[in-house]
């Protein structure tokens, strides 16, 4: 295994981090079109992700319903201090008024739910699933600040925050003296390169971790799909169509995968996976799992290196137009240097 620090903490994670969204949801649509793994089924696929070094494990209070946290409290037992345990709160979780979103009221009663689901005495890396265009960044962070004082929290993060939300709430963080996010979730893939555009750029330059969701673009990029009609009735694509891509781009960018997969001997799935992990910014990608085997493929993207004509070959099937401000910072950069 690998491993990378995350962000500037003193914390280093495994570059790939187990997704724990398979675990349960049998009975709560539509997540067990995702998994709907039981309990030895999840122990199963925790003990194999362990076992094979990854030390970061990431689930939210809202995958099937809580039960993904309930089923991953019960496994983990004594290998509880071998992880660094991440969830994450935001999306709503009752009928209620408050029991969604980020204000004070419910980030501590989600806290407390998910420490008692999870059965741990802390969270190691608690993050907001989304924005809340209602509650101020001033209380949100407020509270997470709190929470990490009281000792049920050791660190912050996001996901799925846009450049000028993350930036804002470091600048709150960085006047108030509150907790500030060390990490950032959000897709990335050769199906979806937008964060390129700003969000990367501002991981780096901010030294935040960067955590990428659905790698494989939610399977469209395991080679169980193409144009020629390629297709898996028992995958999640199949029964989930999300997230989003251009179809018509991805089955170019799975003709590509193919060529490069073929001369390395691997999976169509790894490639991917090893280019996802390859991209300057990207601490770990996170996978998900239903059997072990996807599992032990998944890993086998840390020894694959990908050369520069296969580097050039998925760039060029995969690459996003330029946009601006972007094609106008290009004449900067060829500006004559000035040192």
């Amino acid at each position: 295994m690998q491993y990378e620090q995350l962000g500037s903490t003193g914390v280093f994670v495994s570059r790939v981090a187990l997704g724990a969204m398979t675990f349960g949801g049998r009975t709560t649509p539509p997540y067990d079109s995702v998994g709907g793994l039981d309990l030895p089924q999840t122990d199963a696929i925790v003990g194999l992700a362990l076992d094979s070094g990854i030390n970061l494990i990431d689930t939210a209070n809202v995958y099937s319903a809580g039960e993904s946290e309930e089923l991953l409290g019960q496994v983990l037992g004594k290998r509880r201090r071998d992880v660094v345990l991440a969830t994450k709160m935001t999306a709503r979780v009752g009928p209620g008024p408050n029991e969604v979103g980020q204000s004070r009221l419910h980030i501590m009663q989600a806290l407390e739910d998910s420490l008692r689901r999870l059965r741990t005495d802390h969270i190691d890396l608690y993050q907001i699933h989304n924005i809340d265009p209602v509650t101020p960044v001033e209380e949100t962070l407020g509270a997470l600040d709190d929470a990490v004082r009281q000792g049920k929290i050791r660190y912050i993060g996001a996901s799925n925050l846009a450049a000028w939300h993350m930036m804002k709430a470091l600048g709150v963080s960085d006047r108030r003296g509150l907790a500030r996010f060390c990490s950032l979730q959000s897709y990335y893939s050769l199906a979806g390169r937008d964060i390129e555009r700003e969000i990367l750029p501002l991981v780096r330059d901010q030294k935040l971790g960067m955590l990428v969701w659905s790698p494989l673009a939610g399977g469209m990029l395991t080679g169980k799909f193409d144009r020629d009609g390629a297709s898996d009735a028992a995958a999640r694509r199949a029964k989930i169509d999300f997230p989003p891509v251009d179809r018509e781009r991805v089955y170019d960018v799975v003709d590509a995968l193919r060529l490069v997969a073929a001369r390395h001997d691997a999976s169509v799935a790894s490639v991917a996976l090893a280019w996802v992990l390859g991209r300057p910014g990207v601490t770990s990608a996170i996978v998900g799992a239903r059997r072990p085997e996807q599992l032990t493929d998944n890993l086998s993207a840390l020894d694959l290196a990908l050369s520069a004509q296969d580097l050039e070959e998925l760039d060029a099937a995969s690459r996003l137009p330029v946009e601006y401000p972007g094609w106008i910072h290009g004449f900067s950069e060829r500006l004559p240097n000035r040192a």
